[in-house]
């Protein structure tokens, strides 16, 4: 099984072959990789190709939100889904601003959609993050679906809870990608605890 994470030497990387590690996932899987690649090729959108020239030209030049906009030029996409977090409305309508003043159309969808209280969840009370008030149910599939129905290109995550962009995922229709992940501890930027475990050790375990 592929433990990429603990390689260490990633051959891969450059193209030395020779030098792969006995439980390397290339060894025994070209059907695999030959699969993929016959993917990208036949892929009418030829995401991977695209993907991988907007690499190329803003390597280190270019904010994610600006490589999200070259993309989807490469693409052909006009119109965007912003599905969104309310704990990031003020960003919201500030990426919703740069999308559509680059030529974009935009659709965006805060995660409260619907207005359903927790417990249509069976979340109990005690259960809420403000017990004792109503709490609004975040909504992924909803917003996805309403997304769906307005035949958006490409939906953009912003700042969606765990969990909650993996129903938004499993129920869009258009491709997605992620211009910021929810971390409410480190400003959104997961990596923090990564790059400073030693802060933030007691907080990285139960």
């Amino acid at each position: 099984m592929p433990k990429c994470a603990k390689c260490g030497i990633y051959a891969c990387h450059k193209g030395e072959l020779d030098k792969l590690p006995k439980n390397c996932p290339i060894t025994g899987n070209a059907e695999i990789f030959d699969k993929a690649t016959a993917f990208y090729k036949e892929d009418p959108l030829q995401i991977a190709c695209r993907s991988a020239r907007v690499e190329s030209a803003g390597y280190t030049k270019w904010p994610r939100i600006r490589e999200i906009m070259e993309f989807a030029k490469s693409c052909g996409f006009k119109k965007l889904g912003l599905a969104f977090c309310v704990g990031l409305r003020k960003e919201a309508p500030e990426i919703n601003r740069i999308f559509e003043e680059n030529g974009f159309e935009v659709e965006s969808v805060a995660c409260k959609t619907g207005a359903r209280p927790k417990a249509d969840l069976g979340i109990r009370d005690e259960e809420q993050v403000h017990p004792g008030k109503f709490e609004a149910m975040c909504n992924p599939a909803a917003q996805a679906m309403l997304l769906n129905k307005a035949n958006t290109d490409l939906n953009i995550l912003l700042g969606l809870c765990v969990g909650h962009d993996t129903l938004f995922i499993k129920h869009s229709d258009a491709p997605i990608t992620v211009c910021a992940v929810k971390d409410r501890v480190t400003g959104h930027n997961p990596l923090a605890a990564v790059y400073a475990a030693h802060y933030f050790k007691k907080r990285l375990k139960d």
